[in-house]
C-alpha cells in the first residue's frame, strides 16, 4: 500500500466557495484554503468587510473573488455559484460556513426570532447543498464533483443551556450533511458531504456567546464565564479559527477522499468529555 501523497492535502486546482467570509471562521478558511493553492470565492452580507479580506488574499498572492450573498435567497445561490463557475472554471468545494446565533431560555425566544435563525441556519445550508450539488454533478456547470462541508456546532451533538433554538438548528444541519452525502455517494455523484462541529471558538461571535451567557448566575466577570467554558475543553483552551479552517481544509482535500457523512467535533475535547 503507497503512502498518501503530501501533494493530497494540497487544493490546487480547486475552486472554493465559502459563505460567511468577511471574518472569524470563514475568513480564515479563506485564507487557508488561499494558501494551500485553490482558487476561493468570498461571500457574506458585509461587502466592505468581505471585499478587505479578498484584497488581503489575493495581496499575500492568493487568487480570490467577492461577492455578496444573502444565504436565504436561492436566487442569490444560483448566481454566486453560476458566477463562480463563469470566473474560475468550476466549483469543487462549498464551506457553508454562514450563521448567526440567539441565546436565552426557550420560554423568551420569539416564534420570529427562531424562524429568522432557522432560515439562516437551516435553509442557507440546504440551499447551498441543493446548488452545490446541481453545479457539481455530472453534466452540471461544473461537473467534476467535489466536496461540501458544513459547519454545525457542538450545540448541535449535545445539549447546551441557552442555546435551544441554535442547537435546534445545527443538529438539522448535522442529518442534512449525511442525507447529502448518502444521497450523492448513492447517486455515484462523486460529491462528499461532511460536518464540522467547533467548540468555542476565539471569534466574535463566541465572545457574544461569553458575555450574554446569563446562564452562569454565579459568574461575576466576563474574566469567570471565560473559565467556566475553558473548562469544558479538556485540551486546555478555547479554538482558533484556524483549528476549524485547518480541519475543513483536510475535508475540502484529496486526502480525505473516503471521508464523507461524518460529523467531525473541533471542540478541544468537549464532547469526548
Amino acid at each position: 500500500m503507497s503512502a498518501i501523497s503530501r501533494d493530497e492535502f494540497r487544493l490546487e486546482g480547486k475552486v472554493a466557495l465559502i459563505t460567511g467570509a468577511a471574518q472569524g471562521i470563514g475568513a480564515e478558511c479563506a485564507r487557508v484554503f488561499a494558501a494551500a493553492g485553490a482558487t476561493v470565492m468570498l461571500s457574506d452580507r458585509q461587502g466592505d468587510a468581505g471585499r478587505a479580506m479578498t484584497a488581503s488574499i489575493t495581496a499575500a498572492g492568493g487568487r480570490a473573488a467577492y461577492r455578496d450573498l444573502d444565504v436565504t435567497r436561492e436566487q442569490d445561490w444560483i448566481d454566486t455559484i453560476g458566477a463562480t463557475v463563469t470566473a474560475f472554471g468550476g466549483l469543487d468545494i462549498l464551506v457553508n460556513n454562514a450563521g448567526i446565533e440567539i441565546m436565552g431560555p426557550i420560554t423568551d425566544i420569539p416564534q420570529s426570532e427562531f424562524q429568522r435563525l432557522a432560515a439562516v441556519n437551516i435553509e442557507g445550508v440546504f440551499l447551498g447543498c441543493k446548488h452545490a450539488v446541481i453545479a457539481m454533478r455530472p453534466g452540471g456547470p461544473a461537473g467534476r464533483g467535489g466536496s461540501i462541508v458544513n459547519l454545525s456546532s457542538v450545540a448541535g451533538l449535545i445539549g447546551v443551556p441557552w442555546l435551544s433554538a441554535y442547537g435546534a438548528s445545527k443538529g438539522a444541519v448535522r442529518l442534512l450533511t449525511k442525507d447529502v452525502a448518502v444521497e450523492c455517494g448513492r447517486l455515484g455523484y462523486g460529491i462528499r458531504c461532511n460536518s464540522i462541529h467547533p467548540g468555542v471558538v476565539e471569534t466574535e461571535m463566541a465572545d457574544s456567546f461569553l458575555r450574554k451567557n446569563q446562564f452562569l448566575a454565579n459568574a461575576s466577570s466576563i474574566e469567570e464565564i471565560r473559565a467556566a467554558f475553558l473548562q469544558a475543553h479538556p485540551i486546555g483552551r478555547l479554538g482558533r479559527p484556524s483549528d476549524v479552517a485547518n480541519a475543513a481544509r483536510f475535508l475540502a482535500s484529496d486526502a480525505a477522499s473516503w471521508i464523507t457523512g461524518v460529523e467531525l467535533p473541533v471542540d478541544g475535547g468537549w464532547t469526548a468529555s
